[in-house]
This record gives C-alpha cells, sequence and structure tokens, in this order.
C-alpha cells in the first residue's frame, strides 16, 4: 500500500469524497454490455466479506499520487484529467469507468520501469474487485488504463477517446503551463542523460506529431488539436536545437 504523505494535496478531502461518491455508484449502477444496450440485470450478490472501506482505497490512490519520484504523474495530473473528463462526459458512453480508469491509469508510476500501465491495470483490478465493484466495469477499466500505453483508441471506443483525449489535453495547454510540463517530464526522467533523454523525448513527439489526430472527441479535436500540435512543434524545435535527437522513445506521451 502507498505511504500517505505527511502534506496533502489541497484538494485531497475534496479528491476522497469524489472518489468515494464514484465507488458507491459503480457498485449500484450495472455496466451495460455493450455501448448503447440495455443495462445487465445486476446478479444476485454471492455471500462475499464486507468490503474494505471506501475511504482506504482512496487514500491508499492519493498515496500513490503524492510518491517522491514523481514531477509531473502528480495530484495535480490527476486532477486535471479528472477535470477534463467532466468537460467530455456528455462524448462518453459509462463516464463513470472512465472516471474509474483516470484514478488508476498513472496510479503505478516508476519512470524507470516500462509496465507502468499493465501494473496499473492489474491495481485496478485488485482493489475494485475488492470494493465490489462488478466484473464487467472492472474489465472495462482495465482495458481503459493499458489503452493509456498507446492513446490509440478504435473510432467507435467513445470511453477510450474521453480518456485519452482527457490524458493528452496537457499538450494544449498555454506556453508557459507546456514549458513545465516538459520541464517536470525531464525531472522525472533525471537518471537518463541528456543525451539520451534528447534523442528518446524527440522520438515521443514525433510519434505523437505523426498521428492523423491528437484528439479524438469532437470537443477536444477543435479545443485541443491545433494548440497541441504547435506545442509538439517547438519542443522538437528546441530539443534538435541542442544537439543530436535519434534514438528510441524515452518518457511519457503524457
Amino acid at each position: 500500500m502507498a505511504v500517505t504523505p505527511a502534506t496533502k494535496h489541497p484538494q485531497h478531502a475534496a479528491l476522497l469524497t469524489q472518489w468515494c461518491d464514484l465507488l458507491r455508484r459503480t457498485r449500484v449502477a450495472p455496466i451495460s454490455d455493450t455501448p448503447g444496450s440495455a443495462p445487465t440485470p445486476a446478479p444476485a450478490p454471492a455471500p462475499a466479506p464486507a468490503p474494505a472501506p471506501d475511504a482506504a482505497y482512496g487514500e491508499d490512490l492519493l498515496g500513490r499520487w503524492s510518491e517522491e519520484q514523481r514531477w509531473y504523474h502528480t495530484t495535480d495530473h490527476l486532477v486535471a484529467v479528472l477535470d477534463h473528463i467532466a468537460e467530455l462526459a456528455a462524448y462518453a458512453d459509462d463516464p463513470d469507468s472512465v472516471l474509474l480508469a483516470a484514478w488508476f491509469h498513472d496510479a503505478v508510476y516508476r519512470p524507470d520501469r516500462s509496465e507502468n500501465e499493465e501494473r496499473s491495470a492489474r491495481l485496478a483490478e485488485r482493489a475494485l474487485a475488492e470494493a465490489g465493484v462488478g466484473a464487467a466495469r472492472i474489465a472495462e477499466v482495465v482495458r481503459l488504463v493499458l489503452l493509456t500505453t498507446s492513446h490509440d483508441p478504435a473510432p467507435d471506443d467513445r470511453n477510450g477517446e474521453v480518456l485519452c483525449d482527457a490524458d493528452l489535453a496537457v499538450l494544449a495547454g498555454e506556453p508557459a503551463a507546456y514549458a513545465a510540463y516538459a520541464a517536470a517530464v525531464r525531472q522525472e526522467y533525471g537518471f537518463v542523460p541528456d543525451d539520451d533523454f534528447r534523442a528518446g523525448r524527440a522520438a515521443v513527439l514525433r510519434q505523437l506529431l505523426d498521428l492523423p489526430r491528437l484528439f479524438r472527441t469532437p470537443v477536444g479535436h477543435e479545443r485541443w488539436e491545433h494548440i497541441a500540435r504547435r506545442n509538439l512543434g517547438t519542443e522538437l524545435e528546441l530539443l534538435l536545437a541542442t544537439g543530436p535527437a535519434t534514438g528510441p522513445a524515452t518518457g511519457p506521451a503524457s
């Protein structure tokens, strides 16, 4: 279990309330088997131990988001993603599953490891089962968390489009905000030599710029696409101006 930091985030209490409300809602309302279909009736509950208090799961997650190795993937990032999901919620088939996925999508984060999304997905699978969330919704949350590895949802994947757009919205920040984001990513990868980081980060930026669309929801595409491409292009130009930048991708896309 993650250790809760001595100094809590200013929105800690509000986030904990949001988490508890979300968990209670998702236990009560089962997810539909397919988008647009009628909800599947919930099966009669099997005898099981009472779930741990909802707040305990939220405290654990908030502790994870506050770990000392994080500079960008912090509670502030979680708050931003949750806020962007709220903006895009009307487009999702199941907004609550998207919100659950947001809470877990970077819950396990070690910059020196490549399996963070897989480990975060497994954490979601275990924790949500213990909390009494239904199997169909857990499967959807796991799928969504894993999708943040590529940020490439299928055209009809409305939940995936909302989560990925919310996660990538940082790319469309104002110049100062984008510069702070880029600096925080570099801080997380402080163990990587400058030349190697420059090459790896440039590869990530090129991969993003090569996508036909960064943002898949209509609102996200209209609001953020142009600004994000400008920011990515500027960062790439700055990297190339300081030296060669060829090599395998290093660092997160968001």
